[in-house]
């Protein structure tokens, strides 16, 4: 069976054909497409379809944003995407549309040992939900329950949950965020626009110093990636100010959802940004931060935290999803 996959985020767009009788981890053809260029992803679609000539059976997409009656309003790019427009874009009879993170949960059974790195070895439990907390653009939330048999994803929009301060710094990072946005959600803090919203609040309103030539990087280009490369290689105290608290603030809403979902088989750690900082997630910051929950203290010392490394996992879930809908 030939499958269409898709991993639809706000910064690109990432699509491949499978031959289900070769493999989910190999793809017949892949292609990669900037998203905010495009006018809609049927747009993306058409064009990826046409380039290489073949008629999929089968296809699944994962969208970031709430999928409800087979649409999706994304909250990151300023489509509307229809599962029965992308359809006939392809003409074939269905499409299915599921949230981004519920690919990547789908897609983690598809990885092997290499494609994880261990920030808490814990003691996994094959058969216990697991969790997947993925910042990037934004911050994607989702977990997989066992159903007896198998892992069944589910989706969730966890990321747009309130934000909770711990400590004085983040109530004033709270206010600041609050007096520009009313209400503030965690991703706000945690995903790349949040490392932008910490660094403008510790240099607006702790008064830290910034790096002329860092600032400039940050105008040019990507301001979260700018951030990120001055705080690794040591040269911005701003910038390694807003790395740690980013670091912290992703243990803590980690910790919450493993104690949320009861994620006994694991907390996987998705999105762009945790593999490019991998060095600092094996800091005490992360996980200090993940334990800091009272009581429930122990239980979240025996829960695995790992970082996905292969970038591919929400688009190898697609695919997967697109073979398993009819279980579904």
């Amino acid at each position: 069976m030939l499958v269409l996959a898709g991993d639809i985020g706000g910064t690109s767009t990432r699509l491949a054909y499978f031959d289900t009788e070769r493999g989910m981890t190999a793809p017949l053809a892949e292609g990669r497409f900037p998203s905010r260029e495009a006018g809609s992803l049927e747009e993306i679609v058409g064009r990826f379809a046409g380039e290489h000539g073949l008629v999929a059976e089968q296809a699944c997409f994962g969208i970031a944003g709430p999928v409800r009656e087979g649409k999706v309003r994304t909250p990151n790019l300023p489509w509307i995407v229809d599962a029965a427009e992308l359809a006939r874009t392809l003409g074939i009879p269905e499409v299915k549309l599921i949230n981004d993170l519920e690919a990547n949960a789908c897609g983690i059974d598809l990885l092997g040992p290499e494609d994880f790195a261990v920030l808490n070895q814990g003691v996994a439990d094959s058969t216990g939900t697991f969790a997947v907390v993925s910042a990037g653009t934004g911050l994607g939330e989702a977990l997989a329950y066992w159903d007896g048999t198998a892992h069944r994803p589910l989706p969730s929009e966890g990321g747009h949950a309130d934000f909770a301060p711990r400590n004085e710094l983040e109530t004033e990072l709270l206010l600041y965020l609050r007096a520009a946005h009313g209400r503030v959600s965690t991703e706000r803090v945690v995903s790349g626009p949040g490392l932008c919203n910490i660094y403008r609040f510790l240099r607006d309103v702790r008064h830290e110093s910034e790096t002329p030539a860092v600032a400039e990087e940050m105008r040019r280009g990507d301001p979260a990636a700018a951030i990120t490369r001055a705080a690794l290689a040591g040269g911005c105290s701003l910038c390694e100010q807003v790395l740690d608290l980013f670091v912290s603030l992703y243990g803590a809403e980690a910790g919450n959802v493993a104690l949320r979902t009861l994620a006994t088989g694991g907390v996987y750690l998705g999105g762009g940004i945790a593999p490019k900082i991998i060095e600092r997630l094996r800091g005490p910051g992360f996980m200090l931060a993940f334990l800091a929950k009272g009581r429930l203290s122990p239980l979240l010392e025996t829960i695995p935290v790992r970082v996905i490394l292969n970038d591919r996992t929400a688009l190898l879930g697609a695919g997967r999803c697109a073979v398993l809908q009819e279980t579904h």
